[in-house]
C-alpha cells in the first residue's frame, strides 16, 4: 500500500508542479498578446462592420440618392436673342411653366382661398353633406379627435344616403388612427384605403409619403391646402393651439386634375384602376372669363423634379413682388442663390415662417443656417409669433398665386407627392398679399443687425443642423 501511494505521488508531482505558483522575483512569461484583448478587439470590429453595413443597405433601400440631388442651377432663354427671363406675367413664362412642370393652366375656375380651421371645415362639411353622387377624400396627417370625429360622421352620414364615398389615408401620416376607427368607416359603407404601409420589405420607398390633401365633391368642387385631420386646425389662427393655415376651394377644370391625382394614388393602393370618368360640368368650366388656374401634381422622381422647377421659374420670373409664406422654409443652396438674385435686381423678397411655436424645432434651426446671406441680399424674413404657422402659399407681382401643400424643404421638394393650385388671377393674387400683409402684424422681422450677434452656440446647432437640410 505504501509503494501504491509513493508511486502515485510521483505520478502527480509533474501535475502540481505545472499548476504551482511562480516564486518571488521570478520573470513572468507574457503572451505575444494579451488573451483577453484580441476577442475584445475583433468583436468591436465586427460590430462595427455590421453596423455600417446595415447603415448603408438603409440608406440604399430609403433612396439615399434622392437626398442628394440638386436643383436646376439657372434659368435660361436660349431661344431669344436678347436671353432676357420672361417676367411672370408674360405669356411665354406661362409657356415654359406648363412645359416644364406639366400643369395645364385653363379659364373658367372660381378660387376660394380660405383661412384656417374656422374659414375652412364648415366649408368642407357643407359640401359633403350636399353631395348627391361622390365623394373623394385623399388625406395625410390625421389624429384622434374632435376633427377626426366630425370627417367620420359626415361620410358615414354621406355613404348612408347612397354616395359613392372613398377615403385614402397617408399609412405615415395617419399612422395615430386606430383600426377601430378605419373598421367603424368601413361599417358605414365608406371604402378605406391605406397609402404605402410601411414594411420591411417595402423600405426602399418608405420616405415617399403622399403629402396630397384633396377633397372632391360630385367631380365639381375640390378643396386642397395644407389642412389635417386634427384638431391643432381649429380656430382662427391666432392662438397657441390653433395653427394659422390657408386653404382653397376651386370648381373648374382644375377639378380633375387633382382627381386623375387621387385615381394614381388610389391604383396603388387598392391595385383598382379606375374607368369611365364622368366629370359633372361645372358652371364655371366654360366661363372663359374664370381665374386661369391649374394643378401642380408633383411626384418624387430621380433627378430634377416638377416642384423645384415651378419654385426656379416663380422666383425668377417674379419682377416687383415675390411673398412667400411657409412652414418649412429650407431652401438649398441653389434657390437661396435664387431669392438673392431676386432680391438685388429690386424684386420686394419678403419670406414668412414659422417662429418660436413651430412643431419641428430641427426644420427652423436647419433654415436659420441661410438667413444670414439672404438677408444680407435684401431678402426680408418674418416669423409667426401666436402660433404654427402650417400655410404654403406664394403670392408674386400681384398676378400669380400658389396654394398647396409643399413646402419649401427638401422632403416635399424631393420626397413627397404634393397637390399645389396655381392660380393666374389678380382679385385672388389681392386677397392673398392682403392676408400675408395681415399676418406681418403677428410675426417679427428678423433683422440682420441682430441676427448676426446670436451666440456662438447657435450657430454651431445651425451649422449642425443644416448638414442634414437635405433629409429634413
Amino acid at each position: 500500500m505504501a509503494a501504491q501511494a509513493g508511486a502515485h505521488t510521483r505520478n502527480a508531482a509533474p501535475e502540481a508542479a505545472n499548476t504551482r505558483l511562480p516564486q518571488k522575483g521570478a520573470r513572468l512569461r507574457r503572451a505575444p498578446f494579451p488573451l483577453r484583448t484580441v476577442p475584445r478587439v475583433k468583436w468591436l470590429k465586427i460590430g462595427g462592420l455590421s453596423l455600417l453595413g446595415i447603415v448603408l443597405v438603409i440608406f440604399a433601400l430609403i433612396g439615399y440618392l434622392n437626398s442628394t440631388r440638386e436643383t436646376p442651377t439657372e434659368v435660361v432663354t436660349p431661344y431669344d436673342g436678347s436671353h432676357a427671363l420672361p417676367g411672370i406675367g408674360d405669356t411665354a413664362f406661362l409657356h415654359s411653366l406648363e412645359l416644364l412642370t406639366q400643369t395645364d393652366l385653363q379659364p373658367g375656375h372660381r378660387i376660394e382661398p380660405l383661412f384656417d380651421g374656422d374659414g375652412t371645415f364648415p366649408r368642407i362639411w357643407q359640401d359633403i353633406r350636399a353631395a348627391r353622387e361622390s365623394v373623394i377624400a385623399q388625406l395625410y396627417y390625421c389624429k384622434p379627435g374632435a376633427v377626426a370625429d366630425s370627417l367620420k360622421r359626415v361620410l358615414v352620414a354621406t355613404a348612408r344616403r347612397g354616395v359613392r364615398t372613398y377615403v385614402l389615408f397617408d399609412a405615415f401620416g395617419a399612422l395615430e388612427l386606430s383600426e377601430e376607427y378605419l373598421d367603424s368607416l368601413r361599417a358605414g359603407g365608406v371604402r378605406v384605403a391605406q397609402f404605402r404601409p410601411v414594411r420591411w420589405y417595402t423600405l426602399h420607398k418608405a420616405q415617399n409619403r403622399s403629402h396630397v390633401r384633396a377633397i372632391i365633391v360630385d367631380d365639381a368642387v375640390a378643396y386642397t391646402g395644407g389642412f389635417g385631420i386634427d384638431d391643432v386646425w381649429l380656430g382662427d389662427g391666432h392662438r397657441r393651439d390653433q395653427w394659422r393655415e390657408t386653404n382653397v376651394r376651386f370648381t373648374g377644370p382644375a377639378v380633375v386634375q387633382l382627381q386623375a391625382a387621387f385615381a394614381t394614388a388610389w391604383a396603388e393602393a387598392t391595385g383598382e384602376l379606375w374607368t369611365g370618368w364622368r366629370p359633372h360640368e361645372a358652371p364655371a368650366a366654360a366661363d372663359t372669363s374664370g381665374a386661369h388656374a391649374g394643378l401642380l401634381y408633383a411626384e418624387p422622381v430621380l433627378g430634377s423634379t416638377a416642384a423645384e422647377r415651378f419654385l426656379a421659374l416663380t422666383i425668377s420670373g417674379a419682377r416687383r413682388t415675390l411673398y412667400i409664406s411657409n412652414a418649412y422654409f429650407v431652401p438649398d443652396d441653389d434657390l437661396r442663390r435664387m431669392l438673392r438674385a431676386a432680391a438685388r435686381r429690386g424684386v420686394d423678397v419678403r419670406v414668412l415662417t414659422a417662429g418660436p411655436e413651430t412643431d419641428v424645432k430641427v426644420v427652423r434651426i436647419a433654415g436659420r443656417a441661410g438667413w444670414e446671406e439672404l438677408l444680407r441680399a435684401g431678402v426680408r424674413i418674418y416669423e409667426y409669433q401666436p402660433t404654427m404657422l402650417h400655410a404654403k402659399t406664394i403670392v408674386a407681382d400681384d398676378f400669380w398665386v400658389t396654394i398647396g401643400t409643399m413646402n419649401f424643404d427638401n422632403r416635399s421638394i424631393a420626397f413627397n407627392e404634393e397637390s399645389n393650385l396655381i392660380v393666374q388671377d389678380s382679385a385672388v393674387a389681392g386677397l392673398m398679399r392682403g392676408k400675408f400683409e395681415d399676418d406681418l402684424r403677428f410675426s417679427k422681422e428678423i433683422v440682420l443687425r441682430e441676427f448676426v450677434r446670436r451666440s456662438v452656440f447657435a450657430k454651431a446647432l445651425e451649422r449642425l443642423a443644416g448638414m442634414a437640410a437635405n433629409l429634413l
